[in-house]
């Protein structure tokens, strides 16, 4: 809270949504590049990119950025996203929050169950997409290795890659689902009501911060 702002509670910082929209545009481009290069019929997405030569060329590389953007949100964001015992409860009672019934849900803290196993799993997908990248990335490693290795990493990185797509659709659907979360990471701050509704456990650490000072 601040002067200006005294509804309001600051979520996230302007570097930290900055990182995160550096991560997500990465993420939309090695998506489609991906899909265009895994299969024929969406060969079509190349034109994004400039050709199949060009697609080829700039998904490996888009995927090193990747890795090294989202290094600085793991680090700083690691111990919000310890699983906890709470965590759990709140896994078990999903059809309580599908069905918005948050009085039936435990307190979370900064993050709920759901976010901290998409973030496991991003932080689980991306090295596994980066080491069989490696494998099949053929200008410069894939000479390196058997053609069994290489078909290997190619079944590795197709199967992490759908494991991430799929995490991060319903990472969107959830920003879009729960009114107010995508104002966190545009503008940074969210309001007292939805700290309170959706994290009160980091609305009561937050609030009380805040009055010490």
């Amino acid at each position: 809270m601040s002067a200006r702002h005294p509804d309001l509670i600051e979520r996230y910082s302007a570097a930290t949504r900055i990182n995160h929209w550096i991560v997500a545009i990465a993420f939309v481009l090695l998506a489609l590049s991906g899909l265009a290069l895994f299969h024929p019929a969406l060969f079509w997405l190349t034109s994004l990119f400039g050709g199949g030569p060009w697609t080829r060329i700039l998904h490996p590389f888009l995927g090193c950025f990747m890795v090294l953007a989202f290094l600085p949100l793991a680090m700083k964001f690691w111990r919000h996203n310890v699983l906890e015992r709470r965590d759990w409860v709140w896994l078990r009672k999903i059809g309580d929050v599908v069905r918005n019934r948050e009085e039936a849900l435990p307190e979370v803290g900064r993050y709920n169950g759901g976010q901290k196993l998409l973030f496991f799993t991003i932080v689980t997908c991306l090295p596994v997409l980066l080491l069989s990248g490696v494998l099949i990335w053929r200008q410069y490693f894939s000479g390196y290795f058997s053609i069994d290795w290489v078909r290997i990493g190619a079944l590795l990185h197709a199967f992490a890659a759908f494991v991430l797509i799929c995490a991060i659709i319903v990472h969107i659907y959830a920003a879009i689902w729960v009114k107010g979360s995508i104002r966190a990471m545009t503008r940074g701050r969210v309001s007292l009501g939805w700290a309170w509704k959706h994290h009160r456990a980091w609305f009561r650490e937050m609030t009380k911060d805040m009055q010490r000072r």
